[in-house]
């Protein structure tokens, strides 16, 4: 069956999600992913319905799959907000260790997935700041290279947008967003300008 037929069955019968968590053990690829992406489209929906599962998604960060750990990373940001016994306060280290991964596509999703966790979990605003501001020093690697940096960059920004009302060091966010106003990359460039013509007041 289709993601989308599943992701409908499973809608009518939450009973079926231990399968479907199952399924992202599944030795073949198609499963695995398709059961992933099943789980993460839910977490959006009906986190509530999957928190039971919590520790499993923080599990899955440990996989030896990155498309399952991006997937995963996705879940539980999604999760944080119905998260009443602060498992993700507990791997907050662990989640954010990913900004050194030598994969633009891992630190991109955590740098994405910020904002939500931060409007989701306001005690942890500061520390997520401090994160987020670190990503301009971030290594590059074959898999992560100085344009790859800029993507990040921009999208670290877009997170600080989402919750920059929260922030109480706002003058430090300012002043890191003003260094990419005459970036060589354009999105970045119309996005820092973008931030600062909205809240640099």
């Amino acid at each position: 069956m289709t993601k989308e037929e599943l992701l409908r069955k499973v809608e009518q019968d939450f009973s079926l999600l231990p399968e479907v968590l199952n399924g992202i053990y599944s030795s073949k690829a198609a499963i695995r992913y398709g059961c992933a992406k099943v789980l993460m489209d839910l977490s959006e929906e009906y986190p509530e319905r999957l928190y039971p599962y919590m520790k499993r998604f923080t599990d899955l960060l440990d996989s030896k799959y990155r498309i399952l750990r991006w997937n995963a990373m996705a879940i539980i940001a999604n999760l944080a907000k119905v998260d009443k016994d602060r498992i993700f306060d507990a791997i907050f280290s662990k989640y954010y260790s990913f900004l050194n991964d030598e994969y633009m596509v891992t630190v991109a999703n955590v740098v994405g997935n910020s904002g939500k966790i931060a409007l989701a979990k306001p005690h942890l605003t500061q520390k997520i700041v401090d994160e987020l501001l670190k990503t301009e020093k971030i290594s590059t690697t074959p898999h992560l290279t100085e344009e790859c940096k800029r993507v990040i960059i921009e999208k670290a920004i877009g997170s600080f947008d989402v919750f920059f009302e929260r922030i109480t060091t706002k003058e430090k966010v300012i002043v890191f967003v003003k260094r990419y106003r005459d970036s060589s990359r354009k999105s970045l460039r119309t996005t820092a300008e973008s931030f600062l013509a909205k809240w640099n007041q």
